[in-house]
């Protein structure tokens, strides 16, 4: 299975880094282009490359970390989705402040998300942990961290349960985007907890 960032900052580079140390292959991408991220895939290690968001869509997971504003532009003239796994990482802020909340009505960030990559499985993650606890080794003395989940398609689901198992999270999953997506972001009760599973 190969995976794609659209984004490469904190978040995107800290899944890829989990990735390549359980040797898999990532394309990371974001807006400025291949060349600003050879620092990036140098630390990162040979199973990381750059390459320019389509070659990053083009992958059979990709991660969305770029900012909220930037999702329509970071997704527009993309080639066909035709079912491949989007991973949405973002949340409806365009701040750290709870005024920065986007109001999306009756919308989740995911649906929003989804709208804007048709033909995409979308999964929600990581929108819930702060970087410096997505960053580290998920695997403690005490457990491992608890990694919540939303999505609309089982399949796709149980991929991402099976990847995010592998590089060491303990993966929840919280139901679908709406239901679940609710329950995950900013202001829902699963928002900004971290929390370990023992055993």
């Amino acid at each position: 299975m190969h995976f794609g960032t659209i984004g490469a900052g904190a978040i995107g580079q800290a899944i890829a880094g989990h990735l390549v140390a359980a040797g898999h292959r990532v394309v990371l991408s974001n807006s400025r282009g291949p060349a600003s991220l050879s620092g990036v895939v140098a630390r990162l290690g040979p199973s990381a490359t750059a390459g320019t968001v389509a070659e990053a869509a083009a992958a059979d997971v990709v991660f969305l970390a770029v900012r909220w504003s930037d999702i329509p532009a970071a997704l527009a003239d993309l080639p066909a989705w035709n079912g491949r796994i989007l991973v949405d990482t973002t949340n409806q802020m365009t701040g750290v402040t709870p005024a920065d909340l986007v109001d999306l009505g009756a919308d989740t960030g995911s649906e929003f998300v989804a709208r804007h990559a048709p033909g995409a499985r979308v999964v929600k993650a990581f929108n819930t942990l702060f970087v410096e606890h997505i960053a580290p080794d998920p695997r403690h003395p005490e457990g491992r961290r608890l990694l919540f989940y939303a999505g609309d398609d089982a399949a796709a689901k149980a991929d991402f349960h099976a990847v995010a198992d592998e590089i060491g999270f303990a993966p929840v999953d919280v139901g679908a985007l709406r239901d679940g997506g609710r329950l995950m972001q900013v202001g829902g009760p699963l928002s900004a907890l971290h929390a370990l599973k023992q055993g």
